[in-house]
């Protein structure tokens, strides 16, 4: 508590060792010592403060920040305590494990009446003005007879900003052990499942022993694992997996390849280019980088392997334990008999339905196209849809009409260009809608375009005879002129003089002006006025042109004869 006598008592409901008298003035003295050891403290030449707290109050923090106030305190020493957020202010939260309670508890019905429970019926949880009971004619707390079990009550929980948005928060772990369970059941009743078809293969005589030995339980886990839903592996028109065509930044994009416009279609929203980019270049298609995505995808073995991953899958849903990256062998061995069965089953019913039904002479006959004379055009489709080949891309049209011929002209307007202008090609006429005269015009227009250049230039120049009225007008307007330069000439001797006068002013005014910033010059610079050697105002030309006058130039020789 500070020293001296207290003035005026403490208001009401504050602290009685608080004293409201202000500090005393701090003598010069003393003021300079603080003022030094600050200093000290800041370059680090001497410790910094410490608050009640203990820790270091960091020098270059301004005075009324880290001091307490007078009236606060003032026997306190420096200390960031009240910057701080004080505890008693701060909203206290619920923890991250609280939660509200899941069901009712079940706990034993009290048998006899409880100090502090409702009048009324007996629970613990409410009062007898809160009972929602039918009003008893003698309350429970006087029979002690059918006390009511207590009410559920649920914590009033509040939650931070991080707590409000954890959606673990109330998760009983527990609960996903019935999960595990659940897959554990799963599993067991699959390898049960299996163990029996083996059993029955054996007994069949289907597989060897051999085999049987063959077989470990962790390939037995691997082909479980195998079952999983693989990208692009698996096909469920349910739910489809689409992975974006990627490319590297060195690759040439597949629109640049071949800038024609009639070349391969691009889609800029798959950026795929199904088509050959190169077709109609003559190169072929083993020889270029890229040669379309159909090019790829139906070359090679890209299509047998396609049959044999759609075999697997017809063949996992009927039941069969087959996979593509699982067994390969086996799935190709299986491939392989299944199509030889196939084609056995095919000629075996078609002998059937032309024993019972006859008509082999219709299928030896010749071909339709020798019959008959003609041919339906083969059309092959992807499975996308798109045509893989036996017809010819269509070439796109406008809305417009093309191509359409008018007044016997074999070609179209604008087929033929020539010396800025545009016509017909078939006749090389320059006028639109014309008629055409065939050969006949190409030569007539030939022969007027050498004509024209045989013809010198003096020719082309040639005047007509100008009549009188031109004659006349051409003389007024040179009378016009000789009055327009005239009146030029009094009026350009005039300003002149003025400007003569203006220069002679701006001499003046810039010869004081040197003379002005001589005398300024020569102040010091603590007595010079402020904003002395400055002017707002933009220069003329007359004041530029006296500047450049009264220039002096420390590189010319006679510069120190100008001043005489």
């Amino acid at each position: 508590m500070a020293s001296g006598t207290v003035m005026n008592a403490p208001p009401s409901g504050g602290s009685n060792d608080v004293s409201l008298e202000e500090p005393k003035k701090m003598t010069r003295e003393d003021w300079r010592k603080k003022k030094e050891l600050e200093e000290q403290r800041k370059l680090g030449n001497a410790p910094a403060e410490v608050d009640e707290e203990g820790k270091d109050i960091n020098p270059h923090i301004p005075q009324y920040i880290s001091s307490v106030p007078w009236y606060i305190d003032p026997s306190k020493r420096p200390t960031l305590k009240h910057q701080r957020p004080q505890p008693e202010k701060q909203k206290q939260y619920s923890s991250s494990g609280d939660w509200y309670k899941r069901g009712v508890q079940e706990h034993a019905v009290a048998t006899r009446y409880r100090k502090g429970a409702c009048e009324n019926c007996g629970a613990l949880t409410h009062k007898k003005k809160d009972c929602m009971e039918r009003p008893r004619k003698v309350g429970a707390k006087y029979t002690g007879m059918n006390i009511a079990p207590d009410e559920h009550v649920q914590p009033q929980l509040m939650f931070d900003y991080d707590g409000k948005r954890d959606r673990w928060n109330g998760y009983n772990p527990e609960e996903h052990m019935k999960i595990v369970e659940e897959y554990s059941k799963v599993d067991l009743a699959k390898r049960t499942l299996k163990a029996q078809k083996l059993q029955e293969e054996l007994a069949s005589g289907k597989l060897e022993q051999v085999e049987r030995d063959h077989n470990s339980e962790d390939e037995d886990e691997d082909k479980y694992a195998d079952d999983i839903d693989m990208p692009g592996q698996n096909f469920d028109s349910k739910r489809r997996i689409t992975v974006r065509n990627l490319r590297i930044r060195e690759d040439i994009a597949k629109y640049l390849r071949n800038l024609d416009p009639n070349s391969a279609y691009y889609d800029p929203k798959t950026r795929a280019m199904r088509e050959n980019p190169y077709a109609n270049t003559g190169k072929n298609p083993d020889e270029v980088g890229y040669a379309g995505d159909n090019f790829v995808r139906y070359t090679g073995d890209t299509i047998s392997m396609a049959q044999t991953q759609l075999f697997a899958w017809e063949a996992y849903d009927k039941g069969s334990e087959v996979h593509l990256q699982a067994d390969p062998t086996k799935l190709e061995l299986l491939y392989k008999s299944f199509k030889v069965k196939k084609e056995d089953f095919k000629a075996q019913q078609k002998e059937s339905i032309l024993e019972k039904y006859g008509g082999q002479e219709h299928l030896d006959a010749p071909p339709a196209e020798l019959l008959l004379a003609q041919t339906e055009d083969y059309v092959e489709y992807s499975r996308h849809g798109t045509v893989i080949k036996g017809q010819e891309k269509a070439i796109a049209c406008s809305k417009y009409e093309e191509d359409v011929k008018i007044n016997n002209h074999t070609c179209i307007w604008g087929s033929y260009w020539k010396e800025g202008k545009w016509g017909y090609k078939c006749c090389h006429s320059f006028v639109k809608y014309s008629y055409c005269t065939g050969e006949a015009g190409k030569e007539i227009a030939n022969s007027e375009a050498s004509l024209l250049e045989e013809q010198p230039r003096e020719e082309e120049h040639m005047t007509k005879p100008k009549t009188l009225m031109e004659i006349h007008q051409e003389k007024q307007k040179e009378k016009k002129k000789k009055k327009h330069k005239k009146s030029s000439n009094s009026d350009s001797e005039g300003e002149e003089k003025k400007k003569q006068e203006k220069l002679k002013k701006a001499l003046n005014a810039e010869e004081a002006r040197l003379l002005h910033v001589k005398e300024i010059m020569q102040l010091d610079e603590r007595k010079r006025p402020y904003n002395s050697l400055y002017e707002t105002r933009e220069p003329t030309e007359e004041e530029m042109e006296a500047y450049r006058m009264k220039r002096q130039r420390p590189d010319d020789p006679m510069a120190s004869f100008l001043g005489q």
